[in-house]
C-alpha cells in the first residue's frame, strides 16, 4: 500500500520504467478508467493505468458535454439510477469539480408543437427532476428551480426562436461541464498526483486477473505485470479484452455550430422529438462560442471503429427537429463540425427489437473466468460512483482502505470565489478549464519557454481561443505526445476542421518548445 500524499508524478506516454508488480492495474483512460485509478490510488494502493491510444480516445470525449440529474431514467421508472445520478452530479458541482462543471438553464419553448397535454407532462417532469435536486441535498444556490417563462421572457434568453408561435417557456436547469476530454484529463492528472502510475500509448495484448503483457506502441517493446486485480474499463472495447462481456452500442451524433448562427443564444433549448413523450432534442451553447446540437440514440453493429462517424440521415434529423423552434433553422451548410460516440450499453437477456433507446444505463461489474473484472454501462456522470462500486467489488482481493472520492476535490477545485472570475494572473479561459490550476498553467509556461505572457496567452485567431499556455501545459504536465492529443483531446479545437488547421502550427511550435526545454535541462 501507498501513503495516498499527492505527489509531481505527471501522465507519460509509452512503458520506460513501469514496475513488475502493483495491486491493481487499470485497462482505459476514460473517464470510468481515470476514476477506477483515483479511487484504487486514494484507498492506499500500488496503480498501473494505462491507455492503448490517449486519455479520453473513446466515448467520454464525445458526450453533451452534460452532468445529467438523471430526470430521463425517473421517466423510465428507473428511480435508483435517477436518485443516483442527482447524487453525483451534486458531488461534481459541489466538491470534486466545481470549476470545471456549472449550471445550464435550458428552456424548452412553448408553441405549437407543444400541445397543452405535452407542456403539463413536461412541467410535471421538470417538477419531479426538482425533486430529485432536493433529495440529493443540491442547494438553489447550485441549481434553480424550474420556472414557467412568458413568451418575452422566453426571447430574451432565445431571441432566434420563432415568436410567432410562441407561447411561453419552462426554464430549468442541469450540470455543463466545461469540456468532458477535461473531466477525463483532470480526474487522470489528479489519480497521478497521488501515486497512480498512468501512462498512454501502452497496449494490453493479453490480461488475466493476476496481471498483464503490454507493448509499448512509441517502441514496440513488451512487457508484464503482475497484479492482485486487473480491471477492464475500456467501454465499447471492453469485450476485446473479456470475451464473455455482450454489448449493444449505440450512436449518439452531435452536430456543431457557430454561435452566430443562433445569436445571443443564452441557454440551452430543448426541441421534442416527434412521436417521443419523453426524448429531445438540444441547442448546447458552449463556451468556447459554438453550438451542439444533439443528439441521436442508433443501434450499432458490426466492429467497433476507433473513432465513430455521424451517419447523414442523424444529420438531417437533428436539423429538421430542431429547425422548427426558431425563425431562420440552422442548415446543412452552418454545420462546421460533427462527432459521435457509442454508449457501452450492455446487453440484457430479454432484450428485442432493433432500438437502444430503453436499454438501461445502469452500469454493471462482472468477473470474468480469468479473473478480469470488467466495469461497463453507466454514465458520465456517475462515473465517480461506478468507480467506488468497482473497487468495492474487490475488496476480498485487495489490501484497501474505505473509498475517498466523493470529499477529495480534483486539481484545479477550489471555492467558488476563485473560479468564477480571472485570477490576478491567468486569464478567464485558463480560469474555466484549469480552475485554481490556472496560475501554474502560465507559470509553467514562462518556464519552459521563456516567453512572456502575451505570447503564451494569445489566442490561435479571434475564433480559436487556445493559447500556447495550455499547449505547453498539456505535454509538460497531461502526457499530451502529438498534435492529435493536443487538438482533439487536450482542447477541442480539432472538432471543426477549419480551426483545426488554424491551430495545427501553434501546437508544433508547443511540441518543439518542450522538446528544446527537456534536450537543455538533460
Amino acid at each position: 500500500m501507498n501513503d495516498t500524499v499527492p505527489t509531481e508524478r505527471r501522465i507519460t506516454p509509452g512503458l520506460v520504467g513501469i514496475p513488475d508488480e502493483v495491486d491493481v492495474v487499470v485497462v482505459g483512460l476514460g473517464i470510468t478508467g481515470a476514476g477506477v485509478a483515483l479511487d484504487a490510488v486514494t484507498r492506499g494502493l500500488t496503480v498501473l493505468a494505462v491507455d492503448a491510444h490517449d486519455l479520453a480516445f473513446g466515448t467520454s470525449r464525445w458526450s453533451s458535454k452534460l452532468v445529467h440529474g438523471g430526470l430521463r431514467y425517473l421517466a423510465q421508472g428507473q428511480l435508483a439510477i435517477a436518485h443516483e445520478s442527482a447524487v453525483e452530479r451534486g458531488i461534481l458541482m459541489g466538491i470534486t469539480a466545481p470549476h470545471l462543471v456549472r449550471p445550464l438553464p435550458m428552456l424548452t419553448p412553448v408553441n405549437d408543437v407543444m400541445s397543452r397535454a405535452r407542456t403539463a407532462m413536461t412541467w410535471g417532469g421538470l417538477s419531479a427532476g426538482d425533486l430529485l435536486r432536493r433529495t440529493a441535498r443540491t442547494t438553489t444556490r447550485t441549481l434553480p428551480r424550474p420556472r414557467r417563462l412568458n413568451a418575452t421572457e422566453a426571447l430574451s434568453l432565445a431571441p432566434s426562436l420563432r415568436a410567432d408561435t410562441l407561447r411561453g417557456g419552462l426554464l430549468a436547469w442541469d450540470g455543463q461541464l466545461e469540456d468532458d476530454a477535461r473531466l477525463v484529463v483532470t480526474a487522470a492528472r489528479t489519480a497521478a498526483s497521488y501515486g497512480a502510475d498512468v501512462r498512454t500509448r501502452a497496449r494490453v495484448t493479453a490480461a488475466t486477473g493476476t496481471g498483464v503483457e503490454l507493448r509499448d506502441e512509441l517502441t514496440g517493446r513488451t512487457y508484464a505485470v503482475r497484479a492482485q486485480a486487473v480491471v477492464n474499463a475500456t467501454g465499447v472495447w471492453a469485450g476485446d479484452l473479456d470475451d464473455q462481456v455482450r454489448l449493444r452500442p449505440s450512436r449518439g451524433t452531435h452536430l456543431v455550430l457557430r454561435g452566430s448562427v443562433l445569436p445571443h443564444t443564452r441557454v440551452a433549448v430543448m426541441v421534442p422529438i416527434p412521436g417521443s413523450s419523453s426524448r429531445f432534442a438540444m441547442v448546447l451553447p458552449q463556451p468556447d462560442g459554438t453550438l451542439y446540437v444533439g443528439l441521436t440514440d442508433e443501434p450499432v453493429t458490426g466492429p467497433i471503429p476507433d473513432v465513430p462517424t455521424p451517419s447523414e440521415a442523424e444529420i438531417d434529423f437533428l436539423l429538421g427537429v430542431v429547425g422548427t423552434a426558431f425563425t431562420v433553422p440552422p442548415t446543412r451548410a452552418d454545420v462546421v463540425g460533427a462527432f459521435a460516440g457509442l454508449r457501452p450499453l450492455l446487453e440484457v437477456a430479454g432484450a428485442t427489437g432493433n432500438t437502444t433507446t430503453d436499454l438501461s444505463r445502469r452500469h454493471a461489474i462482472l468477473t470474468s473466468a480469468t479473473g478480469v473484472t470488467t466495469v461497463v454501462g453507466g454514465k458520465l456522470t456517475t462515473y465517480r460512483r461506478m468507480a467506488e462500486d468497482t473497487l468495492d467489488a474487490l475488496a476480498d482481493r485487495l489490501p484497501a482502505g474505505p473509498c475517498r472520492t466523493a470529499s477529495l476535490p480534483l486539481l484545479g477545485a477550489g471555492p467558488l470565489e476563485h473560479t468564477t472570475a480571472p485570477t490576478r494572473l491567468a486569464p478567464d479561459r485558463l480560469v474555466r478549464r484549469f480552475g485554481t490550476d490556472a496560475d501554474l498553467v502560465l507559470a509553467t509556461a514562462r518556464e519552459v519557454t521563456g516567453f512572456g505572457d502575451d505570447e503564451l496567452l494569445a489566442p490561435a485567431s479571434p475564433e480559436v481561443p487556445v493559447t500556447l499556455a495550455e499547449l505547453v501545459f498539456a505535454i509538460t504536465h497531461e502526457g499530451a505526445h502529438d498534435v492529435d492529443d493536443l487538438l482533439d483531446r487536450r482542447t477541442r479545437v480539432g472538432l471543426i476542421a477549419a480551426d483545426r488547421a488554424v491551430a495545427e502550427p501553434l501546437a508544433e511550435r508547443a511540441l518543439e518548445l518542450v522538446a528544446q526545454n527537456r534536450s537543455v535541462a538533460r
